[in-house]
Parts: structure tokens; C-alpha cells; sequence
């Protein structure tokens, strides 16, 4: 920071002005180009949607390509223009933007609109993603369902314009904040390959020897029931844990976001679960079927949960969840019906490797301590990386908030 303070010392004492981006730049909307124009090898393209999901600050190449015959068609942006997605779903994503720092022009298409300015590239790229920006795009954001930022909006957002030095400078320090990140980031796409791999062996390890089924080694396999929703003496008041699908999410369960009363329980099929069950989500849209968790104090559930009550002298709860976890599609590919749903049935008929009980304690502690580092929020990796996100943005909204020169 120091750094960046002499430098406005230097070139700015008085303040920095803030313009409109129309008056430092200007938009040019995009035309044509689908996904169905991709080709393998031609002329680079960015898509609106790849804005989102795809790049990042800046990029010097492109996913997608088109022939040389549509680039001809379509608009093209030149290097250290920002190219910015002015549509979306959502008022998050729309106004994102990369600098396009390829040695060559990029073609671009529809819902998109291109901001060719004098300022330094990743300068404008990173004032993009600031508070700043997002708070006054709001005011120009149209659209119920779908969500439009039109560049005559656009251009009356202000932008602070230090000199170029100090521009340069806030870049040298976003970048290095982006590439510790990333850093970071490849490392734990390293750690999770080997955790997928390890989980593989050490489970795979176990499978060569004795196997059974989950019915075999559980005291009971249950589904739960639902109180009447319209008998609120089921619900309001209630003091007892009652668990649904969607809460089944590879963790372990604390607590409930829902609770049922006493009466609620006697009126539904919904039965107490001791706590260190495996409870598996046995219907659910999207990727919710198949999923387990652990319940580390007793619950009742829906009747989309399937309860495994383990009997604790043969198996350890939670080798039983990591197979769970590994064997999660195989799972999935057993359901029946229109929906694909499991049942009781398939869940204690699925099979399970049976090593000795302090082998399965052995493997599962392995695969929490691994589990931990790569996909713990709290902890490990994915705590670092999201500490050293946050620090980024409060470091980049800083650096981009300047006194405003006075007239």
C-alpha cells in the first residue's frame, strides 16, 4: 500500500477524478455467434455464458473458436479491450467482464457488449469487480427474469482515473493476490485427485477379503414418515430434531432446520434415530439422491431418508459412510420407478466390502483427515482459499477507492 500511496502523493495530492466510463471508453453491443457455431480449430470467439462460468480477470486465449468465414460477421474486440456479458439470470453475473489480452482480435456475439478505453486493461477489468461497480449497476439493471445491463447504462458508472503508474501499480497487486489464489487453487484440485485416489485404494484394500450387505451389519434400515403439514400442533413448538433430503449433504448433522412435536411424531411413521446412523437421501431432484451424512445427535426423518442403525460390534459408522461416498453412482443407478427413487430393499441389499472392525477404523480415520483438508470449509484448503478470497476483495476495493478531486 505504501507504495501506492506515494505514487497518488506523486501524481495526484489533490484527489482523483472520476469520470463516466462513457467518457474514458466506448460500447460497442455485440451480434450473432450460438454455440452451435463452434468449431475445433478457427478464429478465437468468447461467449456471453463463458464470461460467467469460464474466465477470469484476463485471458490471452479462448475456449471456443469459430470458422474465419462467421469472425468475419461478427465484432470483434481488440487486445485490452474488456468484453462484458450484458445478460443474465441473475443480477450477480451481469456486468462481468475479462480483458481479452490475446496477441490477436477475438470475435464476440450477442449479449455481450465490448469496452475499448485508454485506460490500463486490468485496471478497468478489476474496477469491474468492485463494490463500487456492482452498487451502480444496480441502478441500470432492467429485466424481471432475465437480467440486462444495456451500455447506455453502463456508461454513466463512474469510474476513479489516477494516473497510469498508479493504475499499473493496483494491478501488479491484484495480480499477485490472483495468482496466490490460484496457486492455492491448484493445489487442491491436486489434493482432491489424490484424495479420490486414496479413497480408491484404501476401500478397494478392504474389498478383497469377507463382504456383505448393509442389511447384514445394521440393527435396523428404516425410512422415516412426514407429519401433516396442515396440523400445525405437529410443528409449531416442536423441540425435536426432524431431518429432510435436502439437509443430507455429506457432513455431519448437528441439527435440524425443521422441528416436530411430540404429537407429531405418535401421528407420523417418523422414528427416532440414534445418533452415529448413516442416513442416505433415497429420493430427491438433481444429484440430492444417493447422498449420506452422519448424524451426530438423534433425529427423526422424512420418508425420503433411509436410517442405517449399524451394529457398532461389526462395522464403524463411518467406513460405512466413506463407501457410501465412493459407491455414490453405483448407488443412484439401483432406483426404480419414473423417479429413479431408492427403497429400504435396495439400500440393505447393496453391498459392502467387511474387513476386520480395526481396519475399518483405520480407513476411515484416514479418509476424514484427507476428507478434511480438501473439503472441509472450516478447515484445510478450501478455508485458505476462501480466507485469502476475501482478503483479495477487501484489498481490491480499497485500492480502488480514491479521494474525488474537487473542481
Amino acid at each position: 500500500m505504501s507504495r501506492i500511496d506515494d505514487l497518488i502523493e506523486q501524481y495526484a495530492p489533490d484527489g482523483v477524478e472520476h469520470k463516466p466510463l462513457g467518457e474514458v471508453g466506448m460500447f460497442v453491443r455485440g451480434n450473432g455467434l450460438q454455440k452451435r457455431d463452434f468449431v475445433d480449430v478457427g478464429f478465437p470467439c468468447i461467449h456471453y455464458g463463458q464470461i460467467y462460468t469460464y474466465y477470469g480477470t484476463s485471458t490471452t486465449s479462448t475456449k471456443s473458436f469459430v470458422t474465419d468465414e462467421l469472425s468475419k460477421r461478427l465484432r470483434r474486440a481488440k487486445p485490452g479491450d474488456l468484453i462484458i456479458a450484458t445478460t443474465s439470470e441473475n443480477i450477480e453475473d451481469v456486468g462481468k467482464a475479462v480483458v481479452w489480452l490475446g496477441e490477436t482480435e477475438v470475435a464476440f456475439g450477442g449479449h455481450t457488449s465490448v469496452f475499448s478505453h485508454s485506460l490500463e486493461p486490468k485496471y478497468v477489468a478489476y474496477f469491474f469487480q468492485t463494490e463500487s461497480f456492482q452498487a451502480q449497476k444496480k441502478k441500470y439493471v432492467s429485466g424481471t427474469k432475465v437480467k440486462e445491463l444495456p451500455f447506455a447504462g453502463m456508461s454513466k458508472i463512474r469510474i476513479p482515473v489516477p494516473p497510469v503508474e498508479v493504475q499499473r501499480e493496483i494491478v501488479r497487486v491484484l495480480d499477485a493476490f490472483a495468482e496466490l489464489e490460484a496457486e492455492l487453487e491448484a493445489e487442491l484440485e491436486g489434493r482432491r485427485q489424490q484424495y479420490a485416489y486414496y479413497s480408491d485404494e484404501l476401500l478397494t484394500s478392504g474389498a478383497s477379503g469377507a463382504w456383505t450387505t448393509l442389511g447384514e451389519v445394521c440393527t435396523s434400515v428404516v425410512s422415516g414418515g412426514t407429519p401433516l403439514v396442515t396440523r400445525r400442533e405437529y410443528y409449531d413448538g416442536g423441540s425435536i430434531p426432524w431431518l429432510r433430503t435436502q439437509e443430507v449433504r455429506y457432513a455431519d448433522i448437528l441439527d435440524t432446520d425443521v422441528k416436530i412435536t411430540e404429537a407429531g411424531l405418535a401421528a407420523s411413521a417418523a422414528k427416532w434415530v440414534p445418533q452415529n446412523s448413516v442416513i442416505v437421501a433415497i429420493s430427491g431432484a438433481g444429484v440430492t439422491r444417493g447422498r449420506v451424512a452422519i448424524n451426530k445427535v438423534p433425529v427423526t426423518t422424512n420418508q425420503h431418508c433411509c436410517s442405517l442403525v449399524v451394529d457398532h460390534t461389526r462395522v464403524h459408522y463411518r467406513f460405512v459412510y466413506h463407501w457410501l461416498v465412493k459407491q455414490y453412482g453405483e448407488l443412484r443407478s439401483r432406483g426404480q420407478g419414473n423417479r429413479s427413487d431408492l427403497n429400504v430393499g435396495i439400500i440393505k441389499s447393496f453391498p459392502m466390502p467387511l474387513p476386520s472392525l480395526e481396519e475399518q477404523k483405520w480407513i476411515a480415520m484416514m479418509l476424514d483427515d484427507f476428507n478434511a483438508l480438501v473439503n472441509d470449509l472450516s478447515s484445510g484448503l478450501p478455508a485458505e482459499i476462501e480466507a485469502r478470497r476475501q482478503q483479495y476483495a477487501y484489498y481490491r476495493d480499497r485500492l480502488l477507492t480514491f479521494k474525488e478531486k474537487t473542481a
